[in-house]
């Protein structure tokens, strides 16, 4: 199920993606970037609609998905 992002309190929301990007141990090259830089691109993303907040109903979870890889 997808998550309105605008629906979640800004610390909630903030706190979500902070979860995310540290889990997922992204390599970004060359340049080593901060946890804020990465947190604001989610944002951005986020309000681009190019990713989407979902609930996962089986696992308990919420995850981050790109809008094309999400089915439901």
């Amino acid at each position: 199920m997808m998550i309105p992002w605008q629906d979640l309190a800004p610390e909630t929301l903030e706190n979500l993606i902070e979860s995310f990007v540290l889990r997922e141990g992204t390599d970004y090259g060359e340049h080593e970037r901060s946890l804020e830089d990465k947190v604001a691109d989610v944002i951005r993303q986020l309000q681009s609609g190019e990713i989407v907040l979902v609930w996962s109903e089986l696992h308990e979870t919420v995850n981050l998905m790109l809008r094309n890889q999400f089915r439901g």
